[in-house]
């Protein structure tokens, strides 16, 4: 695969990704009542879902850097990676399996999306190895 087309790929998982999160953390943020209510029934406590909110902007700001934070970058697909997978094990034992839909997609999503981000960036870019 070209470098240029697992750019595109990066950049749109990286963009698509951004709303994602962006959205969830600023309906957190807010208090909206159907992400609160949702957060709430799967049993996570109000500061929780404040600090899901924080942590989701500042991630997004730092994964939508170009060429800048590779090593941050990572910390944030991680982050992501970890929010995706409890809440699909957090849907599926409380709501059952037809509301880990969203969450299935967005696991997709981000895996392609960080696979083309270790294909742009090499280790040695990242983490400074030679």
């Amino acid at each position: 695969m070209k470098t240029k087309t697992a750019k595109i790929i990066f950049w749109s998982g990286a963009i698509f990704m951004s709303l994602w999160f962006g959205a969830s953390g600023f309906f957190e943020l807010t208090k909206n009542p159907v992400v609160w209510d949702i957060t709430r029934q799967l049993g996570y406590p109000p500061h929780f879902i404040y600090i899901l909110g924080v942590f989701k902007l500042a991630g997004i700001m730092v994964l939508l850097l170009p060429n800048k934070l590779l090593r941050l970058k990572e910390w944030v697909f991680a982050g992501m990676f970890f929010d995706i997978t409890f809440a699909f094990f957090s849907k599926i034992a409380v709501l059952g399996f037809p509301a880990t839909i969203d969450a299935i997609v967005a696991f997709t999503v981000l895996s392609v999306t960080y696979i083309m981000f270790r294909k742009i960036y090499h280790p040695e870019l990242i983490f400074g190895e030679a």
